[in-house]
């Protein structure tokens, strides 16, 4: 039976780790660390998260503009927005909600935010960083489960990890991160030949296909270190994971739950991002 890793807890801890920071930060530089996001048009669940985004930079302290765009903005008017926020020296860290509206190229409005500026770490720059071992912003929710890899005293170095999922925001970064510590590490996905043969070999797996409940327990070795970092929603309109959170339970060493797991570590991650471009800019 695991032990579960709450996300929701670490991620207050490490919000109250930020709010230290910030007034040490505004008494050493005579201001705080300020956060734009721009929002473009009016998605439900991005709404959602920008509010969510919002209120943690609201408790750590963290100065929080939001940039409200209509769905109908053109690209070059967002384009414009952000060369605005760029140049703007009481500005640290630059978030774009995603999904964008269709007739914006989402690659071409990450590439234009200053990679200084980057909170979620996704521009060109920030992502050769992290592949070639340089500084750089680590996207904020595989920062967040290494950190709760970290919460529970597991030690990475030799460890069988497999990533499942291969996206540019969660699976090739978590990857490099578990190799970097010295893990061994395999990325499977949705087309890997025998997927519970190789997840069964890990001893840290980190889900993140977009598929629910798709890892199950007769897919988990026991005693493995579980992340789950889906989010989909049933046709109940549950909320699950990408693992089977009940039979992967009686089989894991430790488990992440969903809802809160992963989900409020990226949002506390954001807020160290934020800290971090702060830092890049005025030491």
């Amino acid at each position: 039976m695991a032990q579960i890793i709450d996300g929701k807890a670490l991620s207050a801890a490490v919000k109250e780790e930020v709010k230290a920071e910030v007034l040490q930060l505004e008494a050493r530089f005579g201001r705080r660390p300020c956060l734009v996001v721009i929002i473009v048009g009016e998605n439900p669940a991005s709404q959602v998260y920008v509010r969510n985004k919002v209120k943690a930079a609201e408790f750590t302290g963290i100065e929080s503009r939001q940039v409200e765009l209509p769905a109908s903005v053109s690209e070059e008017e967002l384009l414009e927005t952000i060369k605005g926020l760029n140049d703007d020296p009481s500005v640290d860290g630059i978030l774009v909600q995603l999904p964008l509206p269709k007739h914006i190229d989402e690659e071409k409005v990450i590439d234009a935010i200053a990679r200084e500026k980057d909170v979620d770490g996704f521009h060109p720059g920030n992502v050769a960083g992290l592949w070639i071992g340089k500084d750089c912003i680590v996207p904020c929710t595989p920062a967040g489960v290494m950190r709760m890899i970290d919460s529970t005293g597991y030690d990475l170095n030799g460890k069988s990890a497999v990533v499942v999922g291969r996206s540019n925001i969660v699976g090739k970064p978590v990857a490099k991160l578990l190799l970097d510590r010295n893990a061994t590490v395999t990325i499977a996905h949705s087309r890997t030949r025998d997927l519970a043969a190789v997840t069964r070999e890990a001893d840290v797996l980190v889900a993140a296909v977009g598929r629910p409940q798709m890892i199950t327990g007769n897919m988990v070795k026991p005693g493995a270190l579980v992340i789950d970092v889906g989010i989909n929603r049933t046709d109940e309109g549950k909320l699950v994971g990408d693992v089977d959170y009940d039979s992967v339970f009686e089989v894991a060493g430790w488990i992440t739950p969903v809802p809160g797991g992963v989900g409020p570590m990226t949002i506390a991650m954001l807020m160290k991002n934020t800290i971090h471009c702060f830092l890049s800019r005025v030491e």
